[in-house]
């Protein structure tokens, strides 16, 4: 975006010398320096340790670290920080967090329009703090005195004197904001692809056509949609009624405002669990499963794995991580299909299949880039290299667990991103280099008649803008594979 608004020495509106021309700026947020909560904060008598919305703040602040400075992920890190929180407060923080990674791009502008030169990497968590004060201002229904004063005051508290000594810039920067509301969300709102990390955008609009892009960039602005799966597809009707749910053409319901879901029709009997009407499609391909024995691999929190033995199929739920599997479980036991599935924690590459075992769901790891609506962090940290390096795993896994199969099996792999690489391009070399496998297109009739989630080469292709009247979808990627000869 080219800036034509006269920018205004923010610094002559505090006290002290203007800072040194030469000063380091920030070049990424991996330069961050890396604090750990006891060495951040002042311990003076004036300390807001006790404020609450100062804490939410503070919060916010450790959260925004945990992904940067230490590569958590942005859900995780919110359920860290938020356990001893209310519900309205878990939910303050959740919203401050997530807009501040979804408007990443619009922050980062916002910031140059109110600032003269970026402040030196040593304050990089001032700087943090100034634009969750932003986020609050421009994007969020929180007073302006509160996001103003609580900000300021969270500054003031730091140990470090040099950040300590910033509180008032951070003032001037904020009430600045507050003055200039309306131009500057007037900029942001006119630049479509703002809130796409460079990176991204470039690759995107290369491969998609820059409409396509800004189509998808629209969606991110949208909040996201509740989808619901529902165990007995009979009670689809009934349940969209308590629940006040739209029946989606593919067989999902989606919420028509958001609540607390444990408190719908039907949480509690495990009638239902919320999954996104795109992570739903894959499960729905393998066709009848009554009677199966199925694996899935990548499992956890378990969507897929409810899906399968909901239709009768006794699967093998596999993953990795020994932190991820409880919750899995915890899934099972509220919709009463423990009996259906056996859970596994194990590396994939070292997973043996049993004789028993026909069918195969690989929900391989990726880029996530389809999820970008629902995991704004996602495309801020990740890179083109990290790509190439995901895209070799995958290939490493397809071959793996296809050497599982017995001849006239059925492979399923899918993968919630929009790079070509892990999706189509993988798929064509996985084909080219195994001579007993064979893609099985996927048609309209099978997704509710939605033609446009299927590709002319016969893979499942959802982008986040499809169905965007309605609230559009995660973007994600499947193929079906069979084998039809032993390679023996």
């Amino acid at each position: 975006m080219t800036d034509k608004t006269p920018r205004k020495t923010l610094y002559e509106s505090i006290s002290g010398p203007k800072p040194d021309k030469n000063e380091r700026q920030p070049k990424s947020e991996s330069a961050s320096p890396r604090f750990s909560k006891k060495e951040v904060f002042s311990e003076k008598e004036d300390s807001p340790e006790k404020d609450k919305g100062i804490e939410m703040r503070r919060a916010a602040l450790a959260i925004i670290e945990a992904v940067f400075d230490h590569g958590q992920m942005l859900d995780v890190a919110q359920q860290t920080e938020s356990k001893a929180l209310d519900a309205r407060d878990k939910a303050f923080l959740k919203q401050l967090t997530t807009l501040y990674f979804r408007k990443r791009g619009s922050l980062r502008w916002v910031m140059r329009q109110l600032m003269e030169r970026a402040l030196p990497v040593k304050m990089i968590a001032v700087e943090r703090l100034i634009e969750l004060g932003i986020v609050q201002i421009l994007f969020m229904r929180t007073a302006d005195h509160a996001a103003v004063d609580q900000t300021v005051r969270l500054i003031g508290g730091r140990r470090n004197t040099s950040e300590r000594n910033m509180k008032g810039l951070a003032n001037a920067v904020l009430r600045n904001a507050i003055r200039r509301r309306d131009e500057l969300l007037i900029g942001v709102e006119a630049e479509t692809l703002i809130d796409l990390p460079g990176w991204l955008r470039k690759r995107w609009v290369l491969k998609m056509g820059e409409d396509t892009v800004k189509a998808i960039a629209l969606s991110m602005r949208q909040d996201v949609s509740i989808d619901i799966s529902v165990k007995d597809p009979t009670d689809l009707k009934s349940l969209s009624e308590a629940m006040d749910a739209d029946i989606l053409p593919t067989g999902s319901l989606r919420l028509k405002q958001a609540s607390d879901i444990t408190q719908l029709e039907g949480f509690a009997e495990g009638r239902w669990w919320v999954q996104d009407m795109a992570a739903a499609i894959p499960a729905t391909l393998f066709g009848p499963l009554k009677g199966k024995y199925v694996a899935d691999l990548c499992a956890a929190p378990g969507g897929k794995t409810m899906q399968m033995a909901s239709l009768g199929a006794k699967v093998t739920a596999i993953d990795r991580s020994s932190a991820r599997m409880p919750r899995l479980w915890e899934n099972l036991e509220r919709t009463q299909l423990t009996d259906m599935v056996d859970p596994l924690v194990k590396d994939i590459m070292e997973w043996k299949a049993n004789k028993d075992i026909t069918h195969i769901l690989l929900d391989a790891p990726c880029s996530a880039t389809g999820t970008i609506r629902r995991n704004p962090d996602g495309p801020w940290l990740k890179s083109v290299k990290q790509i190439r390096e995901l895209t070799a795993l995958q290939s490493n896994m397809l071959d793996h667990v296809f050497a599982q199969l017995p001849v006239g099996g059925r492979l399923i792999y899918c993968v919630c991103s929009l790079e070509d690489e892990e999706g189509p391009d993988q798929i064509a070399a996985f084909l080219e280099r195994t001579p007993d496998a064979k893609l099985i297109p996927i048609i309209g009739d099978e997704v509710g008649g939605m033609d446009e989630l299927c590709s002319e080469k016969g893979y499942l292709q959802c982008r986040p803008d499809f169905l965007s009247e309605q609230g559009g979808m995660d973007g994600f990627f499947a193929a079906r594979i069979d084998k039809i000869s032993s390679s023996n």
